[in-house]
């Protein structure tokens, strides 16, 4: 599992002398706790680890944007590191022009012809590619191929 592996490579790190990698890790276990005590199912499979994550990889990369915007580079590359740690996790994601084909396959599907449609369209789309894509890329192309 995922998060086991993560566990292994937290002690990895410990005995390598790695303290980035190391306090990196220990961030995405206490995530990973933190959902244990507050769920009701506590299931803790793959799937939610990898949304752990892919969410932890989006706040480092909208802080990392801020650090360089306010100047100080020094914390934008240590974001920007922890995000490339966390992505070494993660699946291999989807390219745009996979996405593109689930998407005029799930259009047919649910028979999408308007924008009025995005929400079921993307509710037919999530389930396929979740943990896969970047739903705001999955977003952006549904909007396209149901405007145009």
């Amino acid at each position: 599992m995922l998060k086991d592996q993560i566990y292994q490579d937290i002690i990895a790190s410990m005995k390598a002398g790695n303290r980035e990698k190391t306090d990196a890790l220990k961030m995405i276990k206490a995530e990973i706790m933190k959902h244990e005590v507050s769920s009701a199912d506590a299931k803790t499979d793959d799937q939610v680890v990898t949304t752990i994550l892919q969410r932890a990889v989006k706040q480092r990369k909208e802080a990392e944007k801020g650090f360089l915007e306010g100047g100080n580079e020094q914390m934008a590359l240590k974001e920007a590191k922890e995000a490339e740690l966390y992505q070494e996790y993660l699946p291999e994601m989807m390219d745009e022009e996979s996405i593109k084909k689930i998407v005029q396959e799930t259009i047919e599907q649910v028979g999408a012809s308007s924008p009025s449609d995005m929400g079921k369209v993307m509710g037919a789309i999530m389930p396929k590619v979740q943990g896969k894509a970047d739903g705001g890329l999955v977003k952006d192309i549904v909007q396209k191929m149901l405007v145009g």
